[in-house]
This record gives C-alpha cells, sequence and structure tokens, in this order.
C-alpha cells in the first residue's frame, strides 16, 4: 500500500500531455519487442506512448487489419466509433478515421464533437442492427455495424487503448482478436507506413463520415430499461462523480431530460486528473471500485458529520463501463456486495423478464451470488474472467444479468430484450437510484439482508510470485495436477481448471469447498500470479485459505 494511497495528486504525479501525445506520433515500436507489439487482452490492446506501446504505427496497423476483418466477415455496415477522456484517444481516434476513412469504411462519429462512453457505443451498434425491433439483433447477413471504443478504461492517464467491437455489440472475442492483432503486427512488420490513409479534415468532411447523436439515442432509451418515473416521484437524490471521464455530459443530460434530482458532482475533464486521489499504489487510476480512488467522492457523502447530501452517490470510470455505489451508511459498496443487491432485486422487479433467464458471474466473484440464485430459484451460469462470455445470453435474453467481481455489468431492458452488450456503469448507478426509490433501503441496507439471510463473507485478491515458465504452467493445469484434498479444514469438493457455465477453459485454476474458494489465475503483464479467495468463515479463515492456496498451486506448479 502506498503511503499517499487515497490522497490528493500532486503537480509531480502529474503527467506532460505535450510529451504524452508528442510520443504517440514520434516514437516507432520495435516490433522485435514483444512488449511493443499489438497485444489484445480482455479489452483491447492497451499501452502508453511513453513506451512506445501505443503508438500512431500500432493505431494504423490494428485499424488497417480491422478493416481487413470485417471485410472477411462480410460486416459491410456502419461502423460506430467513441473515444474516452485520456489524452492518447483523440490522437488515436483522429489515426483511425484517417484509416477508416480512406478504406470506405462508413464510420460513425459522436454529432457532438465530444467524448461517448463505452456502453452508448454498444447500444448504438445493437439498435442499428435491430436490437428493439420484432427481426431481433442480426448477427449474420449485409448491413451490419459493429464498432471502436478509443480507451484504456480505468488505466492511468498515460495510458491509451483501443478495443473492437463485432456485431453482437460486445468485446470482441479471440477467434477476432487474435486474428486483428496478428494482422497487426504483420503490417508494422512489412510497412505500416504503407497503409492507405486520408489527411483528417478531409476525412471528417467525406461522405465515409456521418454524425450520430449517441447521447440523445442511449439517454431517451433509459426509460425502457430503468424505472426513471419511480426515481423521479421518490425524489431520489443523486449525486454522479464521472471521474473526468466520458460519461460527464451523459450524467448532465440523464437528470435534464428525466426530470432528476441529480448532481454533478465533478464536471471536470482534465487528461491529467489532477482532482483525483492516488489509487493503492500510488497511481493515479479512475477505478471507482478502489476507495482510494473514490477518496473524494466518499469524503463528499460524510459532510462533515452532517446529512449526507445524496441519498446515493456514483462514480464511473473514463469510459463509464464500471460503477462504483457510494451510499450515506456504507461509504463505497464493495462490488460483489452490490451486484448480488443488484441480482436480488432485478429479478423480484422485472416481471417481464423471461422465466428461465439465468443470472451470469465469473468465476472469480462472490459465491454470495451463488445463494442469492438458488434463494430466487434462477440458473446461475458461471464463466471465466471476461464480459464477453456474457454476450450470447444477453443477445437472445437467456441471461438476464452478467455481472464481473471488478464492477462491470449489464442486464436486459424492461421487456426482456436486449439493451447493451459490454458492461454499463451509468446502467448500475442509476439502478442503485431505483432499488432506493422503490424499496425505500439503500443497497447497502439490503446488503445486510442478504448477509443476514446467506452468511457474510470475507473476500480479497493477492498477488504471489510466479516465473513466466510457471504462469504458463498455471495456465494448462488440470484438476488432476492438484493432489491436495483439503483447503483450509475443509473437504476440497471440486477442481475447475474450466467454467461451469460453458466449459470455456479459465487459463487457472478454481477450488472450491462448502465454505470457501480459491482462484488462481496468471498475470498477463507482471511476474505473478493472481490468488482471489473467499470464506464464508470469516477473514482469519479467508487468510488461511489464501495461505493454503499458495502451498496448493505450488505443489501442482512442481515449486
Amino acid at each position: 500500500m502506498h503511503e499517499r494511497a487515497g490522497t490528493p495528486a500532486l503537480p509531480e504525479d502529474l503527467i506532460d500531455v505535450d510529451e504524452v501525445v508528442s510520443a504517440y506520433y514520434d516514437r516507432v515500436p520495435d516490433v522485435a519487442d514483444p512488449a511493443q507489439q499489438v497485444a489484445f487482452g480482455t479489452s483491447g490492446h492497451r499501452g502508453s506512448s511513453l513506451d512506445s506501446a501505443f503508438n500512431e504505427a500500432h493505431i494504423v496497423a490494428t485499424t488497417a487489419a480491422i478493416v481487413e476483418y470485417r471485410r472477411a466477415q462480410g460486416i459491410d455496415g456502419p461502423l460506430f466509433i467513441g473515444r474516452d477522456t485520456h489524452a492518447l484517444s483523440e490522437p488515436a481516434w483522429r489515426t483511425a478515421l484517417e484509416v477508416l476513412a480512406a478504406a470506405g469504411v462508413h464510420t460513425s462519429v459522436d454529432a457532438r464533437d465530444s467524448y461517448t462512453p463505452t456502453p452508448a457505443v454498444s447500444h448504438a451498434i445493437l439498435r442499428a442492427n435491430g436490437a428493439g425491433t420484432s427481426g431481433g439483433v442480426r448477427t449474420e447477413g449485409p448491413g451490419r455495424a459493429d464498432g471502436i471504443v478509443v480507451t484504456p478504461s480505468h488505466n492511468p492517464p498515460r495510458d491509451g487503448g483501443f478495443k473492437y467491437n463485432p456485431p453482437h455489440g460486445g468485446p470482441a472475442d479471440s477467434d477476432a482478436t487474435s486474428v486483428i492483432a496478428a494482422r497487426a503486427n504483420e503490417i508494422l512488420r512489412t510497412g505500416w507506413e504503407q497503409v492507405e490513409r486520408m489527411p483528417f479534415e478531409r476525412a471528417v468532411a467525406s461522405e465515409h463520415v456521418s454524425r450520430h447523436d449517441y447521447l440523445t439515442a442511449y439517454v431517451d432509451d433509459l426509460v425502457n430499461v430503468i424505472d426513471v418515473e419511480a426515481i423521479r416521484k421518490a425524489g431520489v437524490r443523486i449525486g454522479a462523480d464521472p471521474l473526468g471521464g466520458a460519461s460527464v455530459e451523459y450524467w448532465a443530460a440523464v437528470g435534464e431530460r428525466h426530470g432528476l434530482d441529480l448532481t454533478v458532482v465533478n464536471p471536470r475533464v482534465d487528461p491529467r486528473w489532477s482532482f483525483m486521489t492516488l489509487d493503492w499504489d500510488g497511481k493515479i487510476r479512475m477505478d471507482c471500485s478502489s476507495p482510494y480512488a473514490m477518496a473524494s467522492l466518499r469524503e463528499k457523502m460524510r459532510a462533515d458529520g452532517g446529512p449526507a447530501p445524496f441519498d446515493v452517490a456514483t462514480g464511473n470510470d473514463a469510459d463509464s463501463d464500471r460503477h462504483g455505489i457510494v451510499t450515506p451508511d456504507g461509504g463505497l459498496m464493495n462490488p460483489n456486495h452490490y451486484l448480488a443487491v443488484a441480482i436480488e432485486y432485478l429479478f423480484s422487479h422485472r416481471p417481464d423478464w423471461p422465466a428461465g433467464a439465468a443470472i451470469g458471474k465469473t468465476l472469480v466473484s462472490s459465491a454470495l451470488i451463488d445463494r442469492v440464485a438458488t434463494g430466487l430459484g434462477r440458473r446461475l451460469i458461471e464463466v471465466p474472467v471476461g464480459f464477453k462470455y456474457f454476450v450470447p445470453g444477453l443477445i437472445d435474453g437467456s441471461v438476464g444479468f452478467g455481472g464481473e467481481e471488478s464492477a462491470g455489468a449489464s442486464f436486459l431492458r424492461k421487456d426482456g430484450t436486449v439493451w447493451t452488450t459490454d458492461k454499463d456503469g451509468i446502467l448500475l448507478a442509476l439502478l442503485a437510484a431505483e432499488v432506493i426509490a422503490v424499496t425505500g433501503r439503500s443497497p447497502s441496507e439490503l446488503h445486510a439482508d442478504l448477509v443476514e439471510r446467506y452468511g457474510a463473507s470475507s473476500y480479497a485478491r493477492i498477488d504471489a510470485a510466479a516465473t513466466k515458465e510457471q504462469k504458463a504452467k498455471l495456465g494448462r493445469l488440470q484438476p488432476a495436477d492438484v493432489a491436495a484434498t483439503e483447503l483450509a479444514g475443509e473437504p476440497i469438493t471440486d477442481r475447475l481448471v474450466a467454467a461451469p457455465g460453458n466449459g470455456a477453459a479459465i487459463g487457472g485454476l478454481k477450488v472450491t469447498t462448502e465454505n470457501a474458494w480459491f482462484a488462481a489465475r496468471p498475470s498477463g503483464t507482471e511476474d505473478v500470479y493472481k490468488i482471489y479467495a473467499e470464506s464464508f468463515r470469516g477473514p482469519e479463515h479467508l487468510a488461511l485459505v489464501q495461505e493454503e492456496a499458495k502451498k496448493v498451486v505450488d505443489a501442482a506448479l512442481g515449486g
């Protein structure tokens, strides 16, 4: 833990925006260095221009690869593109438009020349492909739309990010990203400078670029997924903190359009994020699930010991795909706690959802969700880490809610049809206000009810050292590699290397007992593996689970 975690950023913590942007254009990656190649993680390619990992060459090559991919897939409809508030997002957006226009791709940009949250891009793709109509979402055939979001999500200000959303509107799966990344790196090696581009001013004025009002389309449609009338009638006081991200204008529009008592507590946009408090490691990071990054909003809710100024305060990360919920009585809610409350509420207050609609969770999310699902009599679908695994179920309505432990989720419209297939932090923040309006109680109070019914859990994530060879072996483990029969005093009930919900490889190991579990997954960027663990027998038992988890994994790895 950094000694200044949770304290305001100082001048020495801030990036030099000119330096970061200049490096984007001036530095050329060394394609022989894996750290400087295009690499798609669960949320696209990310890196910093200062490390030669996110530069003009990367975006030219990646956009050209996307153009080739969509042609090969027969995707010939509009491409919706949005960007967040990071310093590198606008330069990358401009570069992408130059390549797309030169390739004759019809591209829809924001009508306000402003920022676009990830969920608004997903919403636009789905609507263009028939969502909300009797024909349903078209994922095959001519005229299909897709999209690009230029964002590194909650990453520090020095970073940039670039992700592709296919016609299903959600994050691209590895069948697409592996092809795009391989082709992009080939273009980097063989001459990215040869990729045809149209000068930016010509590109945006060309017949290939049109303007789409993402904000109005998204904000007006909220009445079909959230009970905004209940929020308005109850007079729920909402304090929304965009954390300097793409949702800043959206929150103002939500309040005005729907007549809500909503205050944008911090309307500032600053690519240095000078108003942020430092995260746990001393970095500026727009992680709305972190109590350290959310320290200023938490302080506003304390109101010097007097009455809280809002019934609920919410935060979003830079591209608004994550949510943070602050209640007057409970501070910043643990994401797992809020997901459980959201699930319990939604499946009790959406009568038009399909009777068989399941609950989706990632395998490192709290087992409290499992117990809530059992109590609701709903099927639980447990998938590997990655929101992409919820996409098919959200599309066809077989999954009512999909959520990740990292504070990302989305759910169906009130009529049981798809809303977004990417994470929607604005939606989950508004749901907290609906919960208060309808139940008269805060989400943290409702979580206390769940604890009384299903038990209190202790949950944490820690890191353990591992070599590259050990990380590779961890990703290939089989259940038979785990010789242990007990974990922290309880018999092991399951050893998982594939997710029970869809059979997909989890890239690691999960071990369960009646009252506890741990999951170990290799880090993609550091020489460590991550241990997620939970116990329903208290924090001391959790510590024992964590300790024994290391021994179980080390033994399986031959350490």
